[in-house]
């Protein structure tokens, strides 16, 4: 393959990526290490139904879907072509809208569902739509999804029709489970053993090694390799480096994978504390942490899309540091702790002591996030999160909130009040939580710590909002929080509530204003 960037990167063609692309293995040689699964199948396989849109992970235009092996099991799940690069597929199986019509051209019934409903307009972004359908068919055929309208608008969250073509879509997404599947792509052929027997026959022992790029498949040898070469580059899901590679043109440095490392993807309970590692994915540490922490239900959907979900991770937005990162208010306020290790060695830190100033963090060199520890809840605390956006779906954050307390016998013991779009970094707001501690759970308390967040904070203007809305939204969700808790005023208006009006706000509890 070429240079198309023009960024020197090739590499000798004796290196390879072995995958398989619609049931045929594919052995990709001499590829740079930041070739995009959507460049090479656009461009060495011809596969034209994966399509170019924004290039970022926003429009879905380059839906395909990927089967890899997890504990000995295959999952698929969708993701974005465009920003994940080629290399993270070896091993792996994808499946595009070319795929999925059978031996004798008979359609799946996510495509003939499309056509029977008129769902296809200008059809630039049809083959996107149809695969993420496709995925839900998957999930759907194996009882984790239904084909209720809102699973359906969360499924399709990260795909854009921009002829409006929303509604015959969304009737293919209930109609397709109607009908038959043919013999040769039944939902079960795609979970069958000899599918698995055939990818296990793909993985590497040692990991996968080619010029600019290492994937290792142990913790030892991921952290011998970071702190043998500390200027390289950690890659997990990619949903931020492959805007590097398709936005800013970027050269990489040399690439550690951190994907194929087990140990990274586990997710474990340990000394009452929720451990998750640095390789799972969004999709996944959302499921865990909704166990115990069911307020989250609404970020963990609006966070972002299933496809940018099923490839970034929760350490990946920690380790990032984004001061819009909407993991980050809310696992300050639950008392989060970070993993660092660098070789053997390994310490954990305080989530809001990581942050030391904008794309800041205390890490030494060669040491990287190994995985985040969120503690278990105490039965007497209360918490919730917010976020405050201009859209629903597929935004960052104007401001986003995470609030805990503890109370006993009517009074504030413990809390930790996080915002995120106030800073240069997340962190905690100390001058409001002063105001509340020990003091009386009350709208005056309450009101005083509001205040106090003047000193807390002085935000930006940008072109999410301004200043004196920023202020106004942090404050206010304190106040919301006060309102939705025991001892809230729950039939109370708000003060200065209309400051809030012009754009979307929801909460981790599912309640609106």
């Amino acid at each position: 393959m070429g240079d198309p960037a023009g960024k020197g990167l090739r590499v000798s063609a004796e290196a390879t990526v072995r995958f398989f692309v619609d049931g045929e293995r594919v052995e990709a040689s001499g590829c740079a290490p930041d070739t995009t699964l959507l460049n090479f199948l656009r461009d060495d396989r011809g596969c034209n139904s994966v399509k170019e849109g924004c290039a970022e992970g926003d429009c879905g235009a380059c839906t395909v879907v990927l089967g890899e092996l997890h504990e000995g099991r295959l999952a698929w799940r969708s993701i974005n072509a465009c920003i994940r690069l080629l290399a993270t597929v070896d091993g792996k199986e994808v499946v595009t809208a070319q795929g999925l019509a059978d031996a004798h051209g008979r359609l799946h019934p996510a495509q003939q569902a499309m056509v029977d409903c008129h769902g296809s307009q200008c059809g630039f972004c049809t083959p996107g739509f149809v695969m993420s359908l496709f995925g839900h068919y998957l999930e759907a055929k194996q009882g984790s999804r239904g084909t209720r309208r809102e699973e359906l608008l969360d499924t399709l969250a990260g795909n854009l029709c921009r002829c409006t073509g929303y509604r015959p879509i969304l009737e293919a997404g209930a109609r397709m489970m109607d009908y038959p599947e043919h013999a040769s792509r039944r939902a079960s052929d795609f979970l069958a053993p000899e599918r698995v027997q055939r990818l296990r026959a793909l993985q590497r022992p040692e990991g996968l090694l080619l010029p600019g790029f290492q994937a290792p498949v142990t913790l030892e040898a991921f952290a011998s390799a970071y702190a043998a070469q500390p200027e390289a580059l950690i890659l997990a899901g990619g949903t931020d480096v492959g805007l590097w590679v398709t936005k800013h043109l970027r050269p990489l440095p040399p690439v550690l994978y951190l994907g194929e490392v087990p140990a990274l993807r586990a997710i474990a309970v340990e000394d009452e504390q929720l451990v998750i590692g640095a390789a799972v994915c969004l999709e996944d540490a959302f499921a865990a942490l909704l166990r115990w922490y069911p307020q989250l239900a609404e970020m963990a959907r609006r966070f972002a899309s299933p496809p940018i979900r099923h490839s970034g991770t929760l350490c990946g937005n920690v380790a990032n540091g984004s001061p819009i990162g909407d993991s980050l208010p809310g696992l300050i306020a639950l008392g989060a702790r970070v993993r660092l290790r660098r070789g053997t060695a390994v310490r954990t830190l305080a989530l809001e002591d990581f942050y030391l100033g904008y794309q800041k963090k205390d890490l030494a060199p060669g040491e990287f996030v190994e995985a985040v520890c969120v503690p278990r809840p105490d039965p007497a605390g209360h918490y919730a999160l917010y976020k405050v956006s201009k859209r629903q779906d597929q935004d960052i954050s104007a401001v986003c909130a995470g609030c805990m307390v503890l109370l006993e016998a009517g009074r504030v013991a413990a809390v930790r009040l996080a915002y995120g779009g106030m800073a240069a970094t997340a962190r905690r707001a100390a001058q409001a939580e002063q105001a509340l501690l020990g003091q009386a759970w009350t709208k005056a308390a309450v009101q005083s710590a509001m205040a106090a967040l003047e000193r807390d904070f002085q935000p930006l203007t940008d072109l999410r909002a301004s200043q004196d809305y920023r202020r106004a939204a942090a404050a206010n969700l304190l106040y919301r929080f006060w309102l939705e808790t025991p001892g809230g005023m729950a039939d109370e208006v708000p003060v200065r509530l209309g400051a809030l009006q012009p754009v979307a706000v929801a909460s981790a509890a599912g309640t609106r204003p």
